[in-house]
């Protein structure tokens, strides 16, 4: 057997040699392969959203692909170690294959069978989940999955998030969570929110999947609930492609969101891993004669949500740049900020969603609302035409998108601030792939749309 000490064999160390030579020519076909082609106003298409690569990204990806482990491996365990440290947590995080798979993940874990051996209630059929109605689905979808009621309430138009006063305006003694989004990379102040849930014995899911980076007070977003979410889809704060992670409270709210997300099995071993108990052929669970495998024991109805180590290498190689993507991307919306407020007719016709008091947002793009004299489809329109991408507040009412009009929901209050959301909001881009000629250029034609609708 060949020790920490003894050489490595030849073979090995020929292969070690090929795989820098590859890594190597990965560099230079990166470099060599760069489109750098000139930006030119109303040709070049300014995305509102785009991942930001460079070669360590396509190193670590290749490098992942020449070990031929396809489902999470070495890279997945370092993704999973480091990720809780941006959120200020220990522990490890559960890498998923989409954010909207760490919602449905955090969100049904609340309701996971495994809970009452654990000496936690959960939520059970019919029970009711807070939340707002301008949203995106994915964060409201898993509690109708679940077989839990929605119950939607109004945001604060000035920042699209919710304040406490009105979740606690919809509490009933049929409320068991809050689930609630950071939306468009603003925080809501979770650290409230999540005060009032311990005092009322509710749970608390943060989804972080637009606001990775941002802070409460003194703390990230994500560190206050029983789950945090993320996703790392092209459009997001860091990219793996597709892929997403749930970040637990504890170790206890890690083992039932890992059971959930690996089929449901009551088994913790790591793929390619056996007995990490000890006592594989000794349990007894359910109704399974004494010694089944536990590798094959189904404490939870579950999924497979897991992701590849392929795309962990990807992610790890983004999580050493997030520091740099938040700060760009906070920089542009200050510039943008300052070029609304600084036109006479941008300040008059257009109206900037600003931070929420008490945090640090992470700005995962540049929300904004139209006066009343502006039609925004036109604006849209007009932005478009001149290569400036746009996108609507998600699905603005989430109670008007046909896919809840046979879904049992409750509304508290009037939802005006959602109303406008869905009539007047739109968001343009932030993402670190911008510059000042491209930001000046996107102010210029923001007011020039303005005014050609003012001068009819």
């Amino acid at each position: 057997m060949q020790t920490p000490f003894s050489p490595a064999s030849p073979a090995q160390a020929s292969a070690d040699e090929q795989r820098r030579d590859i890594l190597s020519a990965c560099r230079s076909f990166f470099s060599a392969s760069q489109n750098n082609a000139a930006f030119v106003p109303g040709e070049t298409y300014i995305p509102t959203s785009t991942k930001v690569l460079d070669a360590d990204d396509l190193v670590n990806l290749v490098d992942a692909s020449l070990d031929m482990w396809l489902t999470a491996g070495r890279f997945a365990r370092d993704f999973e170690r480091l990720l809780p440290r941006q959120l200020g947590k220990h522990g490890q995080a559960l890498l998923v294959n989409s954010g909207s798979s760490a919602n449905l993940l955090a969100v049904s874990s609340l309701g996971a069978q495994m809970l009452g051996g654990l000496g936690i209630k959960p939520i059970t059929r019919g029970d009711e989940v807070i939340t707002v109605a301008a949203g995106f689905p994915t964060t409201v979808s898993p509690i109708i999955q679940n077989g839990w009621v929605p119950v939607f309430v109004d945001v604060d138009a000035s920042t699209l998030n919710t304040t406490l006063d009105l979740i606690k305006a919809a509490r009933t003694n049929k409320t068991r969570a809050v689930v609630l989004a950071h939306t468009l990379g603003n925080p809501y102040r979770a650290d409230l929110v999540s005060k009032w849930c311990e005092q009322e014995g509710l749970y608390l899911v943060e989804d972080c999947c637009d606001a990775l980076g941002a802070r409460i007070g003194d703390r990230a977003a994500g560190s206050f609930g029983h789950f945090a979410t993320l996703s790392f889809y092209p459009a997001h704060h860091i990219t793996m492609g597709e892929g997403g992670a749930v970040v637990p409270r504890n170790a206890k709210w890690k083992r039932v969101a890992e059971s959930l997300r690996d089929w449901g099995r009551d088994c913790w071993c790591e793929p390619g891993q056996d007995n990490t108990c000890g006592k594989r052929y000794e349990w007894q669970l359910g109704q399974l004669p004494c010694g089944y495998d536990h590798k094959y024991t189904y404490s939870n109805i579950g999924y497979n949500l897991k992701a590849t180590d392929m795309q962990a290498a990807l992610g790890l190689s983004q999580l050493n740049k997030l520091e740099r993507f938040v700060a760009a991307r906070c920089s542009n919306w200050k510039k943008l900020y300052e070029g609304v407020r600084s036109s006479p007719i941008l300040s008059e016709h257009i109206e900037p969603v600003i931070a929420t008091d008490g945090t640090t947002p992470s700005w995962f793009g540049f929300p904004l609302y139209c006066s009343q004299a502006i039609d925004r489809e036109k604006l849209v329109a007009f932005l478009e035409q001149r290569r400036i991408g746009t996108r609507l507040v998600f699905g603005g009412d989430l109670t008007k998108q046909p896919a809840y009009q046979n879904v049992e929901f409750r509304v508290v209050g009037e939802l005006k601030s959602t109303d406008r959301v869905m009539r007047k909001g739109l968001w343009i881009a932030v993402h670190p792939a911008l510059d000042d000629t491209k930001i000046a250029y996107m102010l210029d034609q923001l007011e020039q749309g303005v005014r050609a609708q003012l001068q009819g």
